[in-house]
């Protein structure tokens, strides 16, 4: 074995020799997945569009826990129907989300900022499938905001056709 190797993983290595590693909870990502799996249950809602759409009404929401634990889903439900579904997932120790956007593209993001102190997880796009034209519109950042434990705010950041817009999506927990 290389003695360059040989010395690294003896320095991973604890007092047991058994190598030390992160568990995912243990890191900011780990974290901020954490809070994110805490909204599984049913939620309630507005949601209001600024700068180039406008447009404002009620939503609900609903959250839950899939893969043995590994991913969050989120339903955004208009009129009794499912119209955008994201999930949440880790991957190493990156927190990414994928959004299955109403405007029928598939955009990939990833946790740019994460501040629990303050109650904050920031999204940047990092690509998208399914985009129909390069200036076709599609979401490329998402903020979500903790203010308490059954009070979360959405803000999607949404660009198309070179005008930008944002709906924010206000949520309360109904159980």
């Amino acid at each position: 074995m290389n003695t360059r190797l040989l010395s690294l993983v003896l320095l991973c290595a604890g007092p047991s020799g058994v190598l030390l590693a992160q568990t995912p909870s243990q890191t900011r990502a780990g974290t901020a997945f954490e809070r994110l799996r805490a909204l599984s249950g049913h939620w309630q809602g507005i949601f209001a569009w600024s700068g180039a759409s406008t447009a404002s009404g009620k939503l609900d929401a609903e959250y839950y826990v899939t893969g043995n634990g590994s991913a969050l889903v989120e339903n955004l439900i208009m009129g009794g129907a499912p119209s955008m579904t994201s999930v949440y997932h880790l991957d190493g120790a990156d927190l990414r989300m994928t959004h299955y956007c109403a405007a029928q593209n598939q955009p990939r993001l990833m946790a740019s900022a994460v501040d629990l102190d303050h109650g904050q997880i920031t999204f940047s796009f990092v690509d998208i499938t399914n985009l129909r034209s390069p200036t076709a519109g599609h979401v490329d950042g998402l903020d979500v905001h903790f203010l308490g434990p059954d009070h979360v705010t959405l803000r999607y950041h949404f660009t198309g056709n070179g005008k930008d817009s944002d709906e924010l999506i206000d949520l309360t927990r109904k159980s």
